[in-house]
């Protein structure tokens, strides 16, 4: 996917004595959106923007030891074993002998010539690709403006994590200016390291550069244009997270310290066998617990008590990522989790000062990352909106740029559950996230073109298929039984494949089994297969 950047400049923070200007660049080729006042909790942001940064920057994914010194003695060793096995006679031994010490001493010159080269080229390398990303691969934060806060987002290098940085208006003072929308931003590595100089004494003026957008023709030549061809998975992703905060969740809150024991946990043991994930037992009224496998060690979150009404077990994986949060740990008052099941994606929002909230967000585990392999998308209800309708609610969003279904249903007079499928439909299209903290829907456009709404029938080749299989008439012998608050479906798929789904309330599954080898491999961690999907999309058809 090809998208094209055009910046006013280039991204600063000018520090003074008492002042800092805090300047981002935004893409000028988008639809105006520009942001201008003063920051009033300077640290908390510094820390949050920072912890932003580690997210960015973060890639969990194992990395191999570097062996290319020894594989290069190796090889130079091999002649000298191939020379020993084959020397028989004392004259040809001493030959060879010869022709190795002459050798050795040249690749000695070799290597002393070279040596500052090779070092500094892979000490250039490793710089680049470990605290200069944007060189690699240049994928500038997406920052939002709406009319009571302004939010970063951005991936990880290995794409299993989110972070979204949420600032209410409350974090700044004197607000000058705005324009709501959406905006990619020029964020570079010098920046993130001048925010470490902001301070409490020092007035610090934030502002995404409207100027920007006033030039036409004089001061073209002050523009830096930037085409790029950016990954499906950068997009996918994002649509996923969004998905994924739309899906049934089990919250509970956690004291920063429950998160800092967690921490020191995972700092001071490292697993060498599995199983490595977090089980949360949750038993209502009682204190949290969280057992870190596999070593069996439990940490009693004596501070944190359940409310639900229902005792869980629940597993998640990948939990190292969790470090990522130890930056926030001195400016959070409570983190909130949102966990959606055993194997499944999970959501850590860190509450900081006044109206400001980081939300990091995990997929399943570490290899199981957001842009590939989670397609969370394919549980929500698959009934279909006529298009006329879908935009009528996407207007009505766009009146305040965010809201509620409940109330845009009442506004409408449309039912609700008509309204949310089009703005579930919406995120999965990038127009559209929904606000974990908050609990509304906010217009987010990830692309300045328009979207075809008729072209989202098929989020991916997983939902096209089991439409297929649905149209086909492959889904014999359909069978449902509502039994309290779900809707158990059995199926016969393509005569071979037997299948079963739980649907709840919501319309949306909640489980589901199926004799495929997809099932067999990954359960639904990845989401249904398409056997499952068509026998859902089938019963969605009959009633």
């Amino acid at each position: 996917m090809k998208f094209n950047y055009k910046y006013s400049g280039k991204s600063s923070i000018d520090n003074g004595l008492s002042s800092t200007g805090v300047s981002f660049a935004p893409d000028v080729l988008r639809e105006p959106t520009y942001f201008v006042g003063s920051l009033d909790k300077k640290l908390p942001f510094r820390e949050a923007i920072s912890a932003l940064h580690s997210v960015v920057t973060a890639d969990f994914n194992f990395q191999p030891k570097d062996n290319s010194e020894y594989l290069a003695w190796l090889k130079n060793q091999e002649d000298v074993w191939v020379a020993e096995a084959t020397a028989q006679l004392p004259e040809l031994k001493h030959q060879i002998g010869q022709l190795q010490a002459k050798l050795t001493s040249l690749r000695s010159k070799r290597d002393v010539i070279t040596r500052p080269y090779y070092k500094s080229q892979k000490k250039y390398f490793k710089y680049l690709y470990t605290r200069d990303y944007a060189a690699w691969m240049v994928l500038d934060p997406v920052i939002t403006v709406h009319p009571d806060q302004v939010f970063f987002e951005c991936f990880s290098k290995d794409e299993s994590v989110y972070g979204k940085l949420s600032c209410g208006y409350n974090v700044f003072n004197n607000i000058n200016e705005f324009k709501c929308g959406t905006t990619n931003i020029d964020y570079s590595q010098e920046l993130y390291n001048e925010f470490q100089k902001i301070r409490t004494y020092k007035d610090t003026d934030f502002k995404i550069d409207p100027k920007g957008f006033d030039v036409k023709t004089t001061g073209e030549d002050s523009y830096r244009e930037i085409k790029i061809d950016l990954p499906d998975s950068w997009v996918r992703g994002f649509l996923q997270v969004s998905s994924a905060m739309t899906s049934d969740k089990i919250a509970f809150d956690l004291h920063p310290i429950d998160i800092a024991n967690f921490i020191s946990v995972l700092k001071r043991n490292k697993e060498k066998k599995g199983p490595r994930a977090i089980k949360y037992i949750l038993k209502p009224g009682k204190p949290i617990i969280a057992v870190f496998e596999p070593w069996n060690m439990e940490v009693e979150c004596l501070q944190s008590i359940y409310e639900g009404n229902e005792e869980k077990e629940i597993r998640v994986w990948g939990r190292r990522r969790i470090q990522l949060l130890e930056r926030l740990l001195p400016i959070t008052n409570k983190f909130t989790v949102h966990l959606l099941g055993t194997g499944m994606p999970s959501f850590y929002i860190a509450h900081l000062a006044n109206d400001m909230y980081f939300t990091l967000g995990l997929s399943g585990w570490t290899a199981n990352d957001w842009a590939q392999s989670t397609q969370l998308d394919l549980l929500a209800p698959r009934g279909q909106v006529p298009a006329t309708t879908m935009q009528t609610v996407y207007l009505e969003l766009r009146k305040d740029w965010f809201n509620t279904e409940n109330d845009i249903a009442k506004s409408l007079n449309l039912d609700t559950q008509t309204v949310k499928q089009s703005l579930v439909t919406f995120t999965q299209a990038g127009k559209v996230i929904y606000d974990l903290k908050n609990q509304v829907y906010r217009i987010r456009e990830l692309k300045r073109e328009g979207i075809d709404i008729d072209s989202l029938r098929f989020s991916n080749e997983t939902d096209k298929e089991a439409y297929k299989l649905m149209e086909s008439g492959a889904v014999t012998h359909l069978k449902s039984n509502a039994q309290n608050d779900k809707i158990e479906i059995t199926a016969e798929v393509a005569n071979n494949y037997k299948t079963s789904v739980s649907i709840n309330k919501d319309l949306k599954i909640v489980d589901g089994k199926c004799t495929c080898n997809h099932y067999y491999t990954n359960k639904m961690t990845k989401g249904p297969c398409e056997h499952i999907l068509a026998t859902r999309i089938t019963f969605d058809k009959r009633n």
